[in-house]
Order: C-alpha cells, then sequence, then structure tokens
C-alpha cells in the first residue's frame, strides 16, 4: 500500500513540472529573442541558452520522476518503493538540478537577466502579473529583472525544500528494517546537501554580482567571467599582503587577486601553495614567481583567509566545486605538495615568457616536465627546486632554417653536469663529460667526415677547452696528435704521427713544436733535431740511415722546396741490429701509463666513493642514447633508449649481490667474464670506454711500430685499473651488507690478479689494434721468418729431419703407411702430426696463458711421440728438443710467429718468469731465431753437444 508521503510526492512533482513548462514558455523562451549587438549581449545570450537546456533537462527528468510515481501507485503489489527515481536515480536526479543552479547562478553573476529585459522592456511590464502568480512575497515594486530572477529560482528552492522534508518522513514511515530504507536515506542527505549547496551558490553569485559594481569597468573587463565566484573580499575581513602591498585582496574559487592601484596581480589557485606562518596572525602563499605574506589584525581573520584559500586550492584543483558547501568534499581537505600543472613565466631572467608543463612541489618546478621558450628553445627532463636537475633533453635553435643543437645529458641545479651527448647543428657530436655546463673531464668531441676540416679529439676537457692528455686526429692533413693540452692548443710534451707512418716526438708550445725533438720514419730512418710545423727538418740535427750512416751538421730548405744539408756523412758504422730499432718506441717516458686517462677512471671512483648509488649511475658512468646526424624539432626526437631510475637501483642491488657470491677464484672468473661483457654493467660501461680512448689512440694513422710500448703499458694500466674498480664494487657490496671490508692488498697479491685474472679476460678488447702494432713492429723478422719456413716447407720429412740433425731412432718412421707407388723420402707432413696440429692452435686464442698451454701440449705431443718410437718413456734433453721443435714449427707454418711470441713475452703473467712456461717460450723463440738465419738454407743445422741432460 502507498504511505501518503508517496501521494505528496506525486503531487509535487505534477505541480514543478507545469511550473517548469510556464517558467520556460514565460520567460525563458522570450529571454532568447533578443539580438544581442556586442559581446557583452552574445555572452548573456550564451548563458541564457545553457540556461534553457538546464531547465528542459530538469523538466525531463522530473517528468520521469513524475512517472515513475504514478506507476508505483498504479502497481502497488508489483511495483516496489526502490522503483522511485528519486531513490534508484537520486545521483543523476542531483546532477541535473545542480547543473541548473550553475546555469542560473552564471546568469546572475553577469546580470544576464537584467540585461536581456531591457531589450524587451514593453513585453515584460505586460508579463509582471503572470510572473506574480508563479512567485510568493515578491513585491509589486520589484523590478522586472529582480522579478525574473526570483521566477528562476524560488520554484526550484520551494521543490527542493519539499523533496527533503517529504524523504525524511518517508524514513520514518518505512522503518529501520525496510529494505529500501537505506535508499530513501541516501536521497533525503542528497537533497538536503543540494539545499545547503543551493544557498551556497547563491549567496556566492549574489556577492560577487556586487562586487563587480565597486570596480571600474576596466578591472570588470579583466576580472569578470560568468564562472568566477567570489570567495572572500579583504574590505569584509582585512588583511595585507607583502611584498606587494596591495590595497585589496580578492580570493575567487580559481584565483588570488591582489588589486594595487590600477595594477592587477592575478595568481592562479592551481599554482598555490599555503605554507602556515611562524605567528597567529600571518601565513605565506607560494606561487611560481612570487612568495607572499598574508597578515591579518587577529588570529582570527588569519583562521579565515588561510582555510578559505586553502580549501578554493583543493576545490580548484580537483575542478568542480565542493559539494554540498566549500571545504566538504570527499577529497582530504589539504592540498596536494606535488602537482602537474602548466605555467608560463612572465617576470624578467632565463625563463621570461617561457612555459612550463608538469610536475610542481610548492611553488617551484619539481620532477619530470617540459619548458619551452618563444625563441624555439625546448628542454624536457628533471626539475628539482624549480631548476633543471637530473637527465634531461635541450634543443636549442640555431640561426640556420631547421638546425638545432641537441644536449641529452645530466643536470646540475640549472647546469650541464655530468656525462652527456650533444648533437649539434653543425653536425658534431660530442660524448663526455661536462661541469657548470662547460665540457669538463673525459670527452669526444668528432666531426662529420664530409666537414670542410674532419677532426676527432678524444681525451680531457677544462672549463670548456681541452686541456690535458688528449688525442686528436686530423682527417684533413692525416696526421694524429698523441700529448698534452692547454686552453685548447698542443701544449707540454707530445707524438705526431702521420699516415705516411712518419712520428715525432718533442715538446710543444702554443700549438707549436719547440726545442728539439726526435722524427722516425717508416724505413727505421732517425733525425734528432729541431723542425717546422710541417715536420720538416731545419736548423742542428743528426740522420741515422737504416744501414747505420749518420749524417751530422745543419738542416734547412733548399731550392724547389727539397732538403739542403751541410754537415759530416760518417759511413763506418755497420747497420744496427734489428732489436736496436726496436727498441725505438715513442711516448713511453712522456706520458706515464697511470697518469693518462684519469678522466675515464676517476668518474668511477667517485660512482664507488659515493656508494654506487643508482641515481648518479648515468651520470657518472654515462648510458645510451638514439644518435641522429639530422636534428629534428619533433618530440620523437627527444627520446633516449635508457633504463629508468628505479631499475638502475635494483640493478645495482642485483650487481653487488652478485659479486658478494662469485668471490672465489672460478665462481670470481666467470663473474668478471659476464660484467665486462655486459654493456650495461659498471664495469663493462668502464671497459667500453678503455676501448674507444685505445682505438682512438692506436686505430688508423695510430697503427704505427713505434708506439707499440706505449700501448701494451696501457693494457697493462687498464687491467689494474679494472682490477681496482672491481675492489670498490665489493667494499660497497659489504658495506651495504654490514660485513667488514676486505683488508688492502700488497703489490705481490694485486700483481697476481691482474695478470693472472684480469688481462687475460680484457685483452681481446684491445687485441686487434695491439696485435697490429707487434705485426708492424716484427716485419722485418717475421719476413726472414717466412722466407725461412718456405726454404723447409720443400724438404720432406726425413730430408728435414735430416738437416736437423735429428738423430734417426727418434724418427717416427712406424707412423708412415706408404703405398706400392710411395717411396719414404718423398712423404711430407706425416711426422709428428700430432705436435704440428696442437701448435697451430696457438693463433686460436688471445689468451697468453692459454698461448703456453697450446705450448706446453706440442712438447707433451712430440715427447709422447719419442715415447712410441723408442717403447719407453723417454725425456728429450735440451739438445734433442730444440731441432724436433724446430721441425714442428716449420710444419705448423703459423703466420707472424714473432708478433706472437713478443705479445706473449710482453703480456704474460710474471709469475711463470723462470718455470716452464718461460722456458718453453724461450725454446720457441730460439726455433724461430734459428729458422731466420741463412745458415739454415745453406748448411746443416749446427752440431749438438755432448749434453744428454733431460729436460
Amino acid at each position: 500500500m502507498c504511505s501518503p508521503e508517496e501521494e505528496a510526492l506525486l503531487r509535487l512533482e505534477e505541480v514543478f513540472s507545469s511550473t517548469l513548462a510556464r517558467i520556460n514558455s514565460l520567460v525563458l523562451q522570450p529571454l532568447l529573442t533578443a539580438e544581442p549587438s556586442n559581446p557583452q549581449g552574445r555572452e548573456c545570450l550564451r548563458l541564457l541558452q545553457q540556461l534553457h537546456k538546464s531547465s528542459q533537462q530538469l523538466w525531463e527528468v522530473t517528468e520521469e520522476s513524475l512517472h515513475s510515481l504514478r506507476r508505483r501507485l498504479c502497481h502497488q503489489d508489483s511495483v516496489g518503493l526502490e522503483s522511485l527515481l528519486l531513490l534508484c536515480g537520486a545521483d543523476r536526479v542531483l546532477r541535473v538540478h545542480v547543473e541548473y543552479i550553475e546555469a542560473y547562478t552564471s546568469c546572475v553573476v553577469v546580470q544576464a537577466f537584467q540585461k536581456a529585459a531591457k531589450k524587451r522592456s514593453e513585453y515584460w511590464r505586460g508579463q509582471r502579473k503572470a510572473l506574480r502568480q508563479l512567485l510568493s512575497g515578491v513585491s509589486s515594486e520589484a523590478s522586472v529583472g529582480t522579478t525574473l530572477v526570483q521566477a528562476l529560482r524560488q520554484p526550484l528552492a520551494h521543490h527542493v525544500q519539499q523533496y527533503v522534508l517529504l524523504l525524511l518522513s518517508l524514513g520514518d514511515t518505512v522503518g529501520e528494517r525496510h529494505p529500501t530504507r537505506e535508499l530513501v536515506v541516501h536521497a533525503a542527505t542528497l537533497f538536503g546537501n543540494l539545499e545547503s549547496f543551493m544557498r551556497q551558490a547563491l549567496d556566492q553569485a549574489t556577492a560577487t554580482q556586487a562586487l563587480w559594481h565597486t570596480l571600474s569597468s576596466r578591472l570588470r573587463d579583466v576580472l569578470c567571467t560568468p564562472a568566477r565566484r567570489l570567495l572572500q573580499d579583504s574590505q569584509h575581513i582585512p588583511v595585507t599582503v607583502t611584498p606587494l602591498r596591495a590595497e585589496r585582496v580578492l580570493l575567487f574559487d580559481d584565483a588570488l587577486v591582489l588589486l594595487q592601484g590600477h595594477s592587477v596581480h592575478t595568481f592562479d589557485l592551481k599554482l598555490v601553495w599555503v605554507d602556515p606562518g611562524q605567528d597567529g596572525c600571518t601565513f605565506d602563499l607560494l606561487t611560481p614567481e612570487e612568495e607572499l605574506s598574508f597578515c591579518s589584525k587577529d588570529p582570527q581573520g588569519r583562521m579565515v583567509w588561510q582555510w578559505k584559500v586553502t580549501q578554493a586550492v583543493c576545490q580548484a584543483l580537483r575542478g568542480k566545486k565542493d559539494f554540498p558547501i566549500l571545504g566538504a568534499g570527499l577529497e582530504p581537505p589539504e592540498p596536494p605538495t606535488c602537482r602537474c600543472l602548466a605555467y608560463t613565466f612572465r617576470a624578467e631572467g632565463r625563463l621570461c615568457q617561457a612555459t612550463y608543463e608538469g610536475e610542481w612541489c610548492r611553488g617551484r618546478p619539481h620532477g619530470k616536465g617540459t619548458l619551452k621558450w618563444p625563441d624555439g628553445r625546448n628542454h624536457v627532463g628533471n626539475f628539482c627546486q624549480g631548476l633543471e636537475h637530473g637527465f634531461g633533453i635541450r634543443l636549442v635553435p640555431q640561426a640556420s632554417e631547421d638546425k638545432f643543437d641537441c644536449y641529452k645529458c645530466h643536470w646540475w641545479e640549472g647546469s650541464m653536469c655530468g656525462y652527456g651527448i650533444c648533437e649539434y647543428s653543425t653536425d658534431e657530436v660530442y660524448k663526455g663529460y661536462f661541469q657548470a655546463g662547460l665540457r669538463h673531464g673525459f670527452g669526444v668531441l668528432e666531426s662529420p667526415p664530409q666537414a670542410p676540416q674532419p677532426c676527432k679529439y678524444t681525451g680531457h676537457w677544462e672549463r670548456g677547452q681541452k686541456s690535458g692528455y688528449g688525442i686528436e686526429e686530423d682527417g684533413d692533413r692525416g696526421e694524429r696528435y698523441i700529448g698534452m693540452w692547454q686552453a685548447d692548443q698542443r701544449h707540454g710534451p707530445g707524438v705526431m704521427v702521420t699516415q705516411a707512418g712518419v712520428c715525432y716526438q718533442g715538446t710543444f708550445q702554443a700549438d707549436k713544436m719547440v726545442g728539439p725533438g726526435i722524427l722516425l720514419s717508416e724505413d727505421d730512418s732517425l733525425y734528432e733535431g729541431t723542425f717546422t710545423r710541417d715536420l720538416t727538418l731545419v736548423g742542428k740535427g743528426k740522420v741515422t740511415f737504416p744501414n747505420g750512416f749518420t749524417l751530422e751538421g745543419s738542416f734547412g730548405s733548399g731550392p724547389g722546396g727539397g732538403l739542403h744539408t751541410q754537415g759530416v756523412l760518417d759511413t763506418a758504422a755497420l747497420p744496427p741490429e734489428p732489436s736496436g730499432t726496436r727498441k725505438r718506441q715513442l711516448g713511453v717516458g712522456a706520458f706515464p701509463a697511470e697518469s693518462r686517462w684519469q678522466g675515464v677512471y676517476g668518474p668511477f671512483r667517485d660512482f664507488v666513493s659515493a656508494g654506487c648509488p643508482g641515481d648518479l649511475q648515468e651520470a657518472l658512468l654515462g648510458f645510451h642514447v638514439q644518435n641522429s646526424r639530422e636534428l629534428r624539432k619533433s618530440q620523437e626526437y627527444l627520446c633516449c633508449e635508457r633504463t629508468q631510475p628505479e631499475d638502475r637501483a635494483g640493478r645495482m642491488e642485483d650487481v653487488l649481490d652478485e659479486l658478494l657470491r662469485h668471490r672465489e677464484p672460478r665462481a670470481l672468473r666467470q663473474c668478471l667474464r659476464k660484467a665486462l661483457s655486459n654493456s650495461l654493467h659498471p664495469l663493462g660501461k668502464l671497459l667500453r670506454r678503455l676501448m674507444l680512448t685505445f682505438q682512438a689512440t692506436y686505430a688508423g694513422i695510430g697503427a704505427n711500430k713505434h708506439l707499440q710500448a706505449l700501448a701494451q703499458e696501457e693494457v697493462k694500466q687498464h687491467a689494474r685499473e679494472l682490477w681496482a674498480a672491481y675492489r670498490g664494487l665489493l667494499q660497497v657490496a659489504l658495506q651495504r651488507k654490514g660485513q667488514a671490508p676486505e683488508e688492502d692488498e700488497d703489490t705481490e697479491t694485486r700483481d697476481v690478479q691482474v695478470h693472472g685474472l684480469v688481462l687475460p679476460l680484457i685483452l681481446p678488447s684491445f687485441y686487434s689494434e695491439l696485435f697490429t702494432l707487434y705485426l708492424l713492429l716484427h716485419e722485418t723478422e717475421d719476413g726472414l721468418y717466412s722466407q725461412g719456413i718456405a726454404h723447409l716447407s720443400l724438404f720432406p720429412d726425413t730430408k728435414l729431419l735430416e738437416f736437423l740433425d735429428v738423430q734417426k731412432h727418434l724418427w717416427p718412421l712406424k707412423d708412415l703407411t706408404l703405398t706400392t707407388n710411395q717411396r719414404l723420402s718423398l712423404v711430407r707432413d706425416k711426422c709428428f702430426l700430432s705436435a704440428t696440429e696442437c701448435l697451430q692452435k696457438i693463433i686460436t686464442t688471445v689468451d697468453p696463458r692459454e698461448k703456453l698451454e697450446v705450448l706446453e701440449r706440442t712438447y707433451g705431443e712430440i715427447e709422447a711421440t719419442v715415447s712410441r718410437v723408442l717403447g719407453q718413456e723417454h725425456k728429450l734433453p735440451m739438445d734433442d728438443l730444440l731441432p724436433l721443435l724446430i721441425y714442428v714449427v716449420s710444419r705448423a707454418r703459423i703466420q707472424h710467429l714473432g708478433a706472437e711470441i713478443h705479445l706473449i713475452r710482453d703480456m704474460m703473467d710474471p709469475i711463470h718468469t723462470g718455470g716452464l712456461y718461460d722456458f718453453l717460450l724461450t725454446a720457441l723463440e730460439s726455433c724461430y731465431e734459428h729458422i731466420q738465419k741463412e745458415d739454415m738454407r745453406l748448411h746443416r743445422f749446427p752440431g749438438r753437444g755432448d749434453s744428454r741432460r733431460p729436460w
């Protein structure tokens, strides 16, 4: 059975629906007929149209509610109370009412009704009686505008009030346990809140409308908008603001406005942070460009202003009005400290007219964001307290069309600091470190090959200039300079290498050669004296020719550009030994290996000293980014293949944990091998940076035999630094786990690890350039060796064994299987075949220890073959071993054996000095030297002594 409240709701909806229809025909439609003649009129017409639309929606939802009530009354047994739209669709009904109230109050704020009524004043005077029938308590003397305002508000206010009363009564009627009790209570609460919302909205609209009358027309034009509502006025509760000294302070629902004479200072509330003051009468506001201090006469005034500003900021950030009243929204009452918004700076300075869009904290850009200047500059990245801080990408337009400088690097307090990659509009690319916005530390600056003067510098920088140790390659002149720099000029000891193979070592000052120097040519001619800029001999000097002749005197340019000399030619000297010319190595004493690449080692040490923080890993160790020669303005260009900071921190933890788990020798070797091969691992990053410097120095033009000693000591120094880097990471890992650090190593222990563990692991990374230098250095001896091998290869096995004076009882003839047409004297490459094949494997590895192990196995194969021939185990004395080893070497036909032997000798672990491996390598060297000798082609091998001492 239906309750009296339901019947009353039915009558209420019928009356309200009829009233809305009459308001629409009597008021709204006539208001829309006025033809606007100015922008203000067109704005009023737009607001009235919006109100008409909201009124129509309100009528439709009222009709729908009326229909649900009639259906309930007609089918009481089958249709439950919960089917009423006011209960099941209370939120929707509420939303329609709110939209109507907002549209209505917007019209009130700008006096849209009064302005529209003036257009048809005679019509409205004739409708005054009909309008008063819609209203109660309206004076007959009231103006048409006032009557219209009341006609569009009063019926709604009465209707909502009756909703609340009837719904509360219905809640009492259905009882506590009724299934629809919760729906009824919810609807009553909503419409009770709607009453409060409507009262506050009308009060704010009325106060805002009144405000506009107190301001000049110029200020009204600046400040007046239909959606803006006044929340507080300093004329009602006085407050002073410093440092701007505002005459009047207006708090709107979207902005804080300070009036100062004819000046208007407007602050978007979304970018206002409230900071409680130190005493009871003041509080501060933080904005992107101002810090304002508010002071009231008493604590109560301060509390009102601070509370209203705080709630207005919250409401502005939510983007909708608080419901039912200001400060009663569902969100937390305090605005968030961190926000994501856009703002254009106005004050003079580096950010003038720049627009920042991104994350903010307490009035400053803080977090990720984008900064754009009117001149086309564009910065995308991280910010901290208003400054670029962390990784960022900046585009800087240049004068030429569609050309930009692009900086992808780390920033510190507004300046580039740490590792970065910069691609310039000139197509030059810099990869390296910055400090205070300038190149500082290690870096590589390279111009494109098609540049008018192609150049590449790899080395150290100081305050934007080349300074310290560095390598510069001049592609146009075909020269490479290796040495010291100061203020962008070659200054100090240096080595110049040319494409023609000429090397110079001397002293530079202000980019010019000064004092005496050394000049080495490709044919090993040596000049000691003074030079010109283009390496022309000038002044006093001495030339030592490859055949040992010397020329000492004065040199200068002769007629036609030739060389003129006056001096003494000495032809009595004998040709120098090849070993003597090999000792002519450049740069070794001038550039100590431990001081060359401090700019590469330093950032890694800083990273370890800081405790390996993930957020500094990129800034100190570098990163990988997409490269492009053509700089583009598109957003797609502003990207990098980078690991996110949280991933980097997690990965660093994994790196350190892995080092702790793999400290045993065998596990450590595998751990280091994996780390060095990983381009994202700190040790892998350091190795790749060192590889880059090595290639810049010794590849291409730098592939000169006189740089071999410089290169091999550099590789050893890299191994020492990488071991120190590993030890540093291990100490950080122990510290993070709260474990005691390891004791410092002594020099002997360190050298064992460096040569036995690290050097073999990193040598493949430098092997190509390093072995090329050994090839060039030993080219002459290897040429003689190749001739000897070619001569010995003409011998059949038995003839070669006989030629080498190998005792016949050691010949492995039983290993030879002959066919009917073969003779023993014609068989080749069959004797000691296993030893020969074993020795050939020496070129399949770059590890010196593995090469020595191959040599050891080769000796084992020779001895095993002899033991099988003799039918008993037999230890070969040196006099028997050497001829057999020469035989195996000649049959193995290993190319560049001299380069291989000397590389093994230089790079092998010092622990093997004087041991088995050292002895075997010495024996191989003896074989190599014997094969080079002329008597290997003309005479028998020198006779054996009487020694039969087993080896």
